[in-house]
């Protein structure tokens, strides 16, 4: 979920072990090797890609009989560059982590034609990454946005059908408008958004709604707030967060700003012909060949009907986490343009630790379940309370309680994001500069 930051490297005369031992890391006991390596791990430990060497420690979780010490494995197993992977990936989204952190392990560990799963799949990444790669996506959301936000993104429309259809929009009559979005927006656009509103919450209502329409509805919720001329809005927070209206009163105060005139179709357009950018004939014939297989479902991660048992071979998922991430309220604006309820999405949103792990635990249950024997889970976690709380410590007795073997723990560790420069975190702390996965096998 989290991008990140710089590679861990003993240095100023400090033995490895030295180093290693300053990172916070709780229990963790250095060792050349791992006793009996997985293939993955003896492809962890040979990795260089990025020039960095993999360290490796281990990490305990649990205790009595669900204790269990799993090798780690740390290192720079991915880009840390900005928009390097397809363009259709280009939709912000709250707490979403990198494409490549799904790709890694689904070109390791599935085959084309093998079912891919997200029980929280937030934007969808984890999805279109599978899908891109020949492989079924499924993927579940408690927010109906979720769907909204993938499903036509498997099923991409034509440039110019998009133009078409935003040509012959009439978004000149809304009606009344709400007066409280003019914080955000010009009135002209805020009519322009009204009108578009209307339009698509109408045809979805007639069942009318087709790949279209589903794409410019994608579109315009992605470009509702952000903090440049590429959105609708006057300058914001970035596009994953919506503030509330008094905060937007008092961003707009602070800047001596108010709101321009944005054109809401050339937005649209051009937004539109970003995300395209890369989805040549290669890219659709990948993603129709699975496009009629995916499974999109919108339900509490621990109770997934739709889902046959042992259906899927690889889950690649990063769970709301602990106590701090807002969803409902950061995706106020998104729901309103919608027709969503936010206070009715049900998200998890555990204050403590015990009751974060019991969600979880139920959560693994649902996912021991819907695995294939053999099947892996890639549970990627991050740190939170300024890095104190390591929640792969905790994960493992968790996913050990519901019949797992816990393989491995990846951590992926880069050079500072743009993302992360944004909000003034330092490299390695609080959770947004590094990935923890913990590799699991049903």
């Amino acid at each position: 979920m989290a991008d990140g930051t710089a590679r861990a490297r003993s240095g100023g005369g400090r033995s490895r072990r030295a180093a290693l031992e300053a990172q916070p890391l709780l229990f963790a006991e250095l060792r050349q090797q791992p006793a009996r390596p997985s293939p993955l791990a003896q492809e962890l430990l040979a990795f260089r890609q990025f020039g960095g060497r993999t360290e490796f420690t281990t990490t305990p979780g649990g205790a009595g009989t669900l204790r269990r010490t799993v090798d780690t494995y740390r290192n720079e197993f991915w880009t840390s560059a900005q928009r390097a992977g397809h363009s259709l990936h280009e939709v912000s989204y709250r707490a979403c982590f990198k494409q490549e952190l799904p790709a890694f392990f689904i070109d390791r560990l599935t085959q084309p034609g093998d079912v891919v799963y997200d029980p929280f799949s937030g934007r969808g990444t984890t999805a279109l990454a599978a899908a891109l790669r020949g492989r079924v996506p499924f993927a579940n959301d408690i927010s109906p946005l979720a769907a909204m936000l993938l499903r036509p993104r498997l099923v991409p429309p034509a440039l110019a059908a998009i133009e078409q259809r935003l040509t012959a929009l009439d978004l000149g009559a809304a009606g009344e408008l709400p007066e409280e979005l003019l914080v955000f927006f010009h009135r002209d656009t805020l009519r322009e958004i009204c009108a578009l509103r209307a339009h698509l919450l109408a045809r979805a209502a007639a069942g009318a709604l087709d790949p279209v329409d589903d794409w410019i509805r994608m579109v315009a919720v992605n470009r509702l707030t952000g903090h440049s001329p590429g959105f609708f809005s006057v300058y914001t927070l970035p596009p994953n967060q919506a503030v509330s209206v008094a905060a937007q009163q008092k961003i707009n105060h602070k800047r001596q700003q108010l709101p321009p005139r944005r054109s809401v179709p050339e937005i649209v357009l051009k937004k539109s012909r970003s995300l395209l950018a890369d989805c040549d004939a290669a890219s659709r014939t990948a993603l129709a060949a699975v496009a009629d297989r995916s499974l999109l479902s919108t339900s509490p991660a621990d109770r997934t009907a739709a889902i046959a048992d042992r259906s899927v071979q690889l889950v690649v998922t990063s769970p709301p986490f602990l106590d701090v991430v807002h969803y409902s309220q950061d995706n106020w604006l998104r729901c309103w343009f919608c027709g969503v309820d936010a206070d009715a999405v049900p998200i998890t949103m555990a204050r403590t630790l015990p009751l974060w792990a019991a969600a979880m635990t139920a959560v693994f249950h649902e996912l021991h379940r819907v695995l294939a024997p053999g099947g892996a889970v890639a549970f990627e976690v991050g740190e939170v309370k300024g890095g104190s709380v390591r929640l792969e410590e905790t994960v493992i007795p968790c996913a050990v309680a519901a019949g797992f073997e816990p393989e491995l723990v990846l951590v992926n560790q880069q050079q500072f994001t743009k993302t992360a420069n944004c909000w003034g975190i330092d490299n390695n702390r609080k959770g947004t500069n590094s990935n923890r996965v913990v590799l699991l096998r049903r």
